[in-house]
């Protein structure tokens, strides 16, 4: 494999620019429109009549859904093209909050959230893969971690904004929606409705793809080829020993972050007092996500730090997340648990980027958005599990024991972390 050069923007020449910059804008744009619900989810089902358990029951379709198609579609766009599954992950979340616009009842509601779960599942290893190839033929051999950086940063930037917006549209232009007869959340969602539209649209300008054959026999054609495409994703996994551990490792990783990423805001909120407790929790969650972002951005400086060693920057990086996730667990204080917390964020952020990168360097273009799709499908076990298992502890003992407890499956995950960089170091890759 051919040694990678540094990566420096203003080197680029005018294509890799541009390719860097139309996908920043259009992460910036589907996460904007995702973000703009992500705020007011749990109380538009509340207003509408949706008790803890059907909200549960909700979320557990999408899940389920998610994880149900999330493979074969990731294969489907190795197969007939990356834009077209994209452009209808985007009709299926037209569709979505459409259905959840029409709606109070809850089968009509669960039908919403499985179209959600199905762009979901259609939108994993799709574009991200389209960037990657697209980036390598204007960019041949200049290292990719930093370009995905960049689309890391806008991505997280557009949820943080969305975040922000959709919490403050029902306040400004709720009172004139029910006057209207509609759900002051309905405001929120009839925006991500319109922006989602605006990304239909820029996907069709802007993201440019080589056609492939897209008559009926050729998507019959597709369709078919997923479970070889499928088999031969599992195969390379299950033979490549850089992929397997990588694959686990970001397992733990997410067996222990994703209950912190849930239940933090059932923590914090009793330290709070009532009168402005959900709209300090809703700051904290878009520095949740400005947060991330910053992490993204700072992630390309600490892989110079490790001289590109992409394994090593994982492993520090999930040592220090470890220990940051003990020091939450300690906090008492609002004030003590929100700056510790954005820390965890930051290095949330920094932790994409290098596991992208070994991914990326470790499959071909064919079977590229497949390993996208099972690396997804294998953190959703991991998050799933984890986030029972964190339920279960904080149940009989408490959320900061959970999270302590979760912190050592961060340990096993650096641990598989350095005995990737030594695989990788042995095989001269970094």
């Amino acid at each position: 494999m051919a040694p990678e050069t540094e990566f420096s923007f203003a080197a680029l020449t005018a294509p890799a620019r541009r390719h860097i910059r139309v996908f920043q804008i259009h992460q910036f744009l589907d996460r904007f429109a995702m973000g703009l619900t992500v705020s007011v989810v749990a109380l538009a089902l509340t207003d509408r009549g949706m008790d803890l358990f059907q909200m549960s029951l909700l979320f557990g379709v999408y899940s389920i859904t998610t994880m149900a198609m999330e493979l074969p579609f990731g294969g489907l766009a190795d197969s007939i093209g990356r834009k077209p599954v994209f452009l209808t992950a985007v009709i299926a979340s037209l569709i979505s909050l459409a259905l959840f616009l029409s709606t109070s009842d809850f089968h009509v509601l669960a039908l919403s959230f499985a179209f959600i779960g199905f762009g979901r599942a259609l939108r994993s290893g799709t574009l991200d893969a389209w960037f990657v190839e697209s980036f390598r033929a204007a960019a041949p051999n200049v290292d990719v971690q930093p370009a995905l950086a960049k689309a890391q940063w806008a991505n997280a930037v557009g949820l943080a904004i969305g975040a922000v917006v959709g919490g403050v549209l029902p306040d400004v232009f709720g009172p004139v929606a029910e006057r209207l007869g509609f759900s002051a959340y309905d405001v929120s969602y009839a925006a991500s409705f319109g922006v989602m539209l605006g990304v239909f649209g820029y996907t069709v300008l802007a993201i440019v793809e080589s056609p492939r054959p897209l008559n009926f026999t050729a998507l019959r054609q597709g369709f078919a080829s997923v479970p070889s495409v499928i088999r031969d994703a599992s195969i390379l996994a299950l033979r490549h020993p850089a992929l397997s551990i990588l694959l686990a490792a970001l397992a733990f990783f997410l067996m222990a972050t994703n209950p912190v990423e849930v239940i933090w805001p059932t923590h914090a909120k009793p330290m709070l007092e009532e009168g402005y407790a959900n709209t300090v929790i809703g700051f904290v969650t878009a520095t949740y996500f400005f947060s991330i972002a910053l992490g993204a951005s700072l992630s390309a400086l600490i892989s110079r730090m490790f001289r590109r060693r992409h394994a090593m920057t994982l492993a520090a990086t999930l040592a220090c997340l470890a220990g940051v996730q003990i020091a939450l667990a300690g906090q008492g204080g609002i004030i003590g648990f929100v700056a510790v917390f954005i820390l965890y964020s930051v290095i949330l952020g920094v932790s994409e980027t290098p596991a992208s990168s070994i991914l990326h360097r470790c499959v071909e273009d064919r079977q590229r958005s497949t390993m996208l799709s099972l690396r997804s499908l294998i953190q959703q076990l991991g998050a799933a599990f984890g986030l029972v298992l964190a339920g279960a502890l904080a149940e009989v003992y408490s959320t900061p024991v959970a999270w302590v407890v979760g912190a050592g499956f961060l340990l096993i995950a650096v641990v598989l972390t350095l005995v990737l960089a030594r695989r990788l170091a042995a095989q001269g890759d970094s």
